[in-house]
């Protein structure tokens, strides 16, 4: 939580040349704020309530009268307001109570840029101007201070994504043995086996695993039920895609996919399309592991380097995805995304995070190839968690 990290909060301004980090929360608007502040899961934030970090002194809050304890777990000055005519004057003297133009951090992205940060609706963002402050993007603070782990984090998401990769390899040995037996199965029935796979082994997960036959696999987000399911039969395409976390409080998510025929060998083209799905992979490995930590990473480079791959083979029009995502507490997190395709990613990527490396190719009512693999980074270096990357189609019969 932000309380015990406020001289270091403070540091990050003086570095950044802000003024103050400030945090405007009402209901349930901005998860990061939420979080950082100890009031996820709270039930009543009903009015409008604010802290601030400044560069420098002790942080200030500004409550309702209505819920006048709810920052009372932070440090700092309080004061309060009851009226609407009140608020607009208290939120000025909050922003700048020795007058001036403060910089001020904010989870706000310049038009949207990084969706993740930008939390703060334009109305507030006009009070704030109104109130005399120039917004900047707390973009990398977000990432410094609500996106990496402790080690324990990461020791517990190295573990869970080893669980992730004996489940995987379970699942699709499941499959093989329908198939070898001629019984019926279907991608609810192998969703429900990874489901229950996850409660045997004291994991989570925000919702239940991509399991996709055929076409279903060249749809990024399918997911089946028990009311649209497909079976598994002979020759079949199969893409599953599963994500977890321990049930402990803080447990890091881990998140990964893997391809398999149902049959003796891959078709050409399926072996082709996997190969080149498992290239781009590796580039935007290699691309991580030979820089960092000695050399600043962006996000956006990281997508360049698998989708290079990709476009070079002739296929780029059929990734229609980023590279991979921020992983945390959620399974897609506040920090740098592996993306120069729906966004422009430019923050550096910092030691103790994490994130996933995903490119795929999709033919759409035919199949799709995704490689999933975590990496995590330590102050030492770069890793690749759970075990060895898919080197190539599993194949299910013999």
């Amino acid at each position: 939580m932000l309380s015990d990290r406020i001289p270091a909060v403070q540091k990050a301004l003086e570095e950044a040349g802000l003024d103050g980090w400030i945090f405007c929360v009402f209901q349930q608007n901005d998860p990061i704020s939420l979080d950082l502040l100890g009031l996820g899961g709270h039930a009543l934030v009903t009015r409008r309530c604010y802290y601030l970090v400044p560069r420098r002194g002790e942080p200030r809050k500004l409550v309702h009268k209505l819920e006048p304890a709810m920052l009372d777990h932070l440090p700092g000055h309080k004061a309060s307001y009851l009226t609407w005519k009140e608020h607009a004057e208290a939120l000025t003297a909050f922003v700048a109570p020795d007058g001036g133009s403060p910089r001020l951090a904010a989870q706000y992205s310049p038009s949207g840029g990084i969706p993740t940060v930008s939390r703060l609706d334009l109305g507030t963002a006009d009070l704030l101007d109104a109130a005399g402050a120039e917004l900047v993007s707390s973009a990398d603070l977000v990432q410094r201070f609500a996106a990496t782990w402790s080690p324990e984090q990461l020791a517990g998401h190295r573990r869970t994504n080893e669980h992730l990769h004996a489940i995987v390899h379970d699942a699709f040995r499941r499959v093989g043995e329908a198939l070898a037996a001629g019984t019926e199965i279907d991608e609810y029935a192998v969703q429900r086996f990874i489901l229950d796979r996850f409660d045997a082994a004291g994991l989570i997960t925000e919702s239940a695993p991509i399991v996709g036959v055929n076409a279903h696999s060249a749809d990024p987000h399918y997911q089946p039920s028990a009311e649209q399911t497909s079976p598994i039969r002979r020759g079949d395409f199969l893409l599953i895609d599963l994500w977890a976390k321990d049930q402990a409080p803080g447990g890091i998510y881990a998140d990964i996919c893997w391809c398999a025929v149902c049959d003796a060998a891959p078709t050409d083209r399926q072996a082709e399309i996997f190969a080149i799905v498992r290239d781009a992979r590796d580039a935007a490995w290699e691309l991580v592991s030979s820089r960092y930590p000695n050399e600043a990473v962006h996000g956006y480079e990281v997508d360049d380097a698998a989708r290079n791959v990709i476009q070079e083979a002739g296929y780029g029009e059929y990734f229609i995805h980023r590279t991979g995502h921020s992983i945390h507490v959620s399974d897609h997190g506040p920090g740098a995304n592996m993306d120069n395709l729906e966004t422009h990613d430019t923050r550096t990527l910092m030691p103790m995070t994490g994130f996933s490396i995903e490119p795929g190719i999709y033919f759409p009512g035919d199949f799709g190839i995704r490689s999933e693999i975590d990496v995590a980074l330590t102050e030492e270096g770069a890793e690749i968690t759970g075990g060895e990357p898919q080197r190539e189609l599993l194949r299910l019969l013999s």
